[in-house]
């Protein structure tokens, strides 16, 4: 992709959240953007997530929040279940108007295909199997040479390669994958008539809970603490998590033969990663879980990941020079993602020390932080 005309190129690594949305805010301004992604073209792993207000106004940004509120489960509240059965409420700000819920539940596979979607109506073309191997940096620009034996020169090229990234390591910003001990579970159910809003529910050893994602299917999740991380054998899960979900009563108790029949169970760990370096070499910048990703519990990876993009595109919108450009990213995103990454931690171990109550305030605290601008 070498310039044939005034429009500046960009080459971006990883055709996830992060990803998509970049080429989409950048395609919008004028630029020629291409997309490599190491996976085959499908369905994304992960069977549903939460766009949180500040994924909604991102996405909004992108003329994208419409979209996703239909194909999901529009929300404004959070409740919360102590191990004693007494519930407390969050009423999370609505970021877009008031006419519209403050987040929303949605199916991995639907929220990627609304993206590709529109990086389609922008005509960005998206090669799977794909991944690059090498970069360099020559005259002001950046080269880069693809697993397929073909090379790139663009004058951008953006690391969105996930919690893994290996354009981290092409640039030089290492950083350590943390495992905090806790092995996250979703199951794919159908959605009870109770379940409103997200609801969680802490037992005496492990915290669940409950996600509408449409007005037919939820997802169950379970966060197992204290566990070694290890690989199960996928036909054990179902029947693994329904036991996991045992000690549970009330609304939660319900889900458990659902769970035990769902063919839709997955098993993460429950990681982190922040470089804290410069996250940008060159013409060449990390975002999403490249830079930054979060442990669940905040439910706001995706924010930080859809945001980067129109932030990215902003910043390269004030800045003829790229490589001022990425600097200035970097510096308006830091403290922000730093702020969330540093919160999930804390919340997985207040978890794992069973202080319910202590994380509950946590989250609601930086839920309104994140609220503002980003």
């Amino acid at each position: 992709m070498d310039n044939s005309d005034d429009a500046r190129s960009a080459l971006i690594v990883g055709a996830g959240i992060a990803g998509l949305t970049t080429a989409s805010a950048l395609a919008r301004r004028g630029w020629r953007v291409e997309v490599v992604e190491k996976g085959d073209e499908g369905v994304p792993a992960g069977w549903g997530l939460n766009l949180t207000g500040p994924s909604l106004r991102a996405l909004d940004g992108l003329g994208l929040a419409d979209q996703c509120l239909a194909a999901g489960y529009g929300m404004s509240v959070i409740t919360n279940v102590d191990a004693n059965g007494v519930a407390s409420r969050i009423e999370l700000p609505r970021l877009l108007d008031d006419r519209r819920p403050a987040m929303a539940g949605i199916a991995r596979p639907e929220l990627h295909r609304i993206l590709r979607g529109e990086a389609s109506r922008l005509a960005v073309p998206i090669h799977y199997g794909l991944s690059v191997r090498l970069l360099e940096h020559r005259d002001g620009r950046t080269h880069a040479e693809l697993s397929d034996g073909s090379a790139r020169t663009v004058d951008l090229l953006v690391g969105a390669d996930g919690i893994r990234s290996v354009v981290r390591d092409l640039i030089g910003r290492p950083a350590p994958v943390r495992y905090h001990g806790q092995m996250a579970w979703r199951a794919l159910v159908p959605r009870p008539g109770w379940a409103t809003s997200i609801h969680t529910f802490a037992g005496t050893g492990q915290q669940a809970g409950i996600v509408p994602i449409s007005p037919s299917l939820a997802y169950v999740f379970l966060t197992e603490n204290g566990v070694q991380r290890d690989v199960l054998p996928e036909a054990e899960l179902a029947s693994r998590m329904e036991e996991l979900l045992a000690p549970f009563t009330g609304l939660i108790a319900e889900a458990r033969p659902q769970v035990a029949r769902s063919d839709a169970v997955i098993r993460r760990p429950v990681q982190t990663v922040f470089v804290d370096t410069s996250w940008s070499d060159g013409t060449s910048v990390l975002v999403g879980d490249a830079a930054h990703a979060p442990s669940p519990q905040m439910a706001s990876g995706a924010a930080l990941a859809i945001e980067d993009g129109l932030v990215l595109a902003e910043e390269l919108d004030r800045y003829d020079d790229v490589r001022k450009a990425l600097e200035s990213f970097t510096d308006r995103r830091r403290e922000r993602c730093s702020v969330l990454v540093k919160t999930s931690v804390a919340i997985a171990r207040l978890e794992q020390e069973h202080r319910h109550r202590d994380s509950y305030s946590l989250i609601e605290t930086c839920h309104l932080r994140m609220a503002q601008p980003a």
